[in-house]
């Protein structure tokens, strides 16, 4: 199928690699390879930090880079970063760059999770690893030198779909309290019954086959996708109440698969009296940000920055 990509963004279609769920460990090659290709981050005035802290009961640490930076303003905000990779693959070097652009943009302490991966972990593992870390986060504050007021949540693609969920289980556990998320092009709907979802099977870096084997992956074997028993912290897009929800940003692209959930789902935001903006970027595909040598992907990235640095 043709698609009207953006000028700058259709010569680095053909060059953009294949990801091929049906063998995890040699998507994980690829998304290594990727994040090998990215340019380097820029770390002037910033300090970052591996580590780990404590996950879920029963479980292994979760690893966790920290970017700090220097000199940090008094009552500066934290953002918990959750990378993308279709739940199968992705760590803390995918997105190393982005994580780093976010903490100097937005002057906030950016932790990124390295959550644990399906099929081997499957929901509600990356899930539970992540509100592990906000726990940690939340209860660190005063070490991070964070005000624990301004804690937001940024989660792309499949991250988006964990962010979404995890705000959901963090309101329904009454855990802490979240100033805003940003659902960047996530995946949030097993039952890829959308017209974008049913239209868009050719589309670079995800598409309908992609999600297809993603939501296989992530939900294991206990319940397949679009069966009535799925979750919602795992699809939130099945959540029946929105209510009480923090803040949101949604962002999409044109031609991405999971481009109508996202916007379905920053609808259903609004209309349960969550403060939401929604921006649709047109002539993109799911990724686009990623290529940085485009206006639009830049565009999208000084977008995000923006966003934080006025909701959080």
């Amino acid at each position: 199928m043709t698609y009207a990509y953006d000028a700058e963004l259709a010569p680095w279609v053909p060059m953009l690699p294949v990801l091929d769920l049906r063998d995890p460990a040699a998507a994980r090659e690829v998304g290594r390879a990727i994040a090998a290709q990215l340019p380097p981050p820029d770390l002037t005035g910033l300090t970052v930090l591996d580590r780990t802290v404590p996950g879920p009961a029963g479980a292994p640490a979760v690893p966790v880079r920290i970017y700090t930076p220097q000199p940090l303003a008094a009552s500066a905000p934290a953002v918990l970063h959750l990378h993308g990779g279709g739940f199968v693959l992705g760590d803390l070097a995918l997105e190393h760059a982005d994580a780093a652009a976010f903490a100097t943009g937005i002057g906030a302490v950016v932790i990124a999770v390295d959550y644990r991966l399906a099929p081997e972990a499957p929901f509600p593992a990356a899930l539970e690893d992540s509100y592990a870390v906000l726990c940690w986060l939340a209860g660190n504050t005063d070490e991070l030198g964070v005000d624990p007021t301004r804690l937001g949540l940024y989660g792309r693609s499949a991250g988006g779909g964990i962010a979404a969920g995890l705000t959901l289980l963090t309101r329904d556990r009454g855990g802490p309290r979240l100033a805003m998320q940003y659902l960047d092009v996530p995946v949030l709907d097993d039952r890829l019954d959308s017209v974008s979802m049913r239209a868009y099977v050719d589309t670079p870096i995800w598409n309908r086959p992609s999600a297809e084997l993603g939501w296989s992956h992530y939900l294991g074997d206990s319940v397949r996708p679009g069966d009535p028993g799925v979750s919602p912290y795992a699809a939130p897009a099945r959540a029946e109440d929105l209510a009480g929800l923090p803040p949101a940003f949604v962002s999409g692209c044109q031609f991405d698969p999971v481009r109508d959930e996202g916007m379905r789902y920053a609808q259903r935001l609004a209309q349960a009296g969550v403060p939401t903006e929604a921006h649709l970027y047109p002539a993109t595909f799911h990724g686009s940000a990623l290529v940085t040598e485009a206006a639009v992907s830049r565009r999208m990235r000084r977008d995000a920055v923006a966003a934080f640095r006025r909701m959080l």
